[in-house]
């Protein structure tokens, strides 16, 4: 296909797909005169890749790049790929420093505790451990308990995103879902989270004034009146 109809398939514009071409993030077309070329499935995916990392999960290029390495290093098993897709997506949240936050012992003991294989290199620890600290000093510090319970239904979440990816797939597909599913699936599952909670406040705290003065008998007969 030519640059042309690689714009319209991918919805990326043309000038865009020109300065993609000279940063080296997809690879040339074959030439097929000294202005033209031809572009592949291949190109289409590349660029789609490009675009879900750029433009949806919000990757510096830099970034970019080094997935992209990823992506080609075909030696790199499908496990070690998405790991590098999450940590990518995950290093400018949890920050630089090093993982000796006050609350790096709790989370290695939550981690002991579920038996998750996490890697020592996983920038979520940090996070996790900073967020558990800013809770630690607003005194909203959630119990063992408390913590083992949203962590399964985090792992019950996790489950679903990973039954979606297909093996034989190619690799650029797996790591758009990866990004798609790191970005923008979890910006919807906090939504569903707030509607949830609204949902369960209305169900357990609306009213709950009204009906303890109905059971101590204090309820006024006026408050019954159409318009009050």
């Amino acid at each position: 296909m030519r640059i042309s109809e690689l714009s319209r398939r991918s919805g990326v514009p043309v000038a865009t797909i020109k300065f993609y071409l000279r940063e080296g993030l997809i690879p040339k077309g074959e030439a097929t005169s000294a202005t033209q070329a031809r572009y592949s499935e291949g190109h289409l995916r590349r660029l789609r890749l490009v675009r879900a990392l750029t433009e949806v999960a919000g990757v510096p290029l830099a970034r970019v790049r080094r997935l992209l390495d990823a992506v080609d290093d075909t030696g790199l098993e499908l496990h070690d790929l998405l790991g590098t897709v999450q940590y990518t997506l995950a290093a400018e949240e949890a920050g630089d420093a090093a993982g000796d936050a006050p609350e790096a012992e709790r989370v290695e003991r939550l981690l002991a505790g579920l038996d998750w294989r996490v890697s020592p290199l996983s920038p979520d620890r940090r996070a996790l451990g900073r967020t558990l600290e800013a809770m630690e000093r607003l005194g909203f510090s959630p119990g063992p308990e408390l913590l083992a319970r949203y962590a399964a239904a985090a792992h019950a979440v996790a489950e679903l995103d990973v039954a979606g990816i297909d093996p034989d797939a190619p690799r650029e597909r797996t790591v758009e879902y990866m990004a798609v599913c790191c970005t923008l699936m979890e910006r919807a599952l906090a939504s569903m989270h707030r509607m949830a909670q609204e949902d369960v406040s209305a169900r357990t705290l609306r009213g709950r004034a009204r009906r303890e003065e109905e059971r101590s008998g204090d309820a006024s007969p006026a408050a019954d009146a159409p318009g009050s």
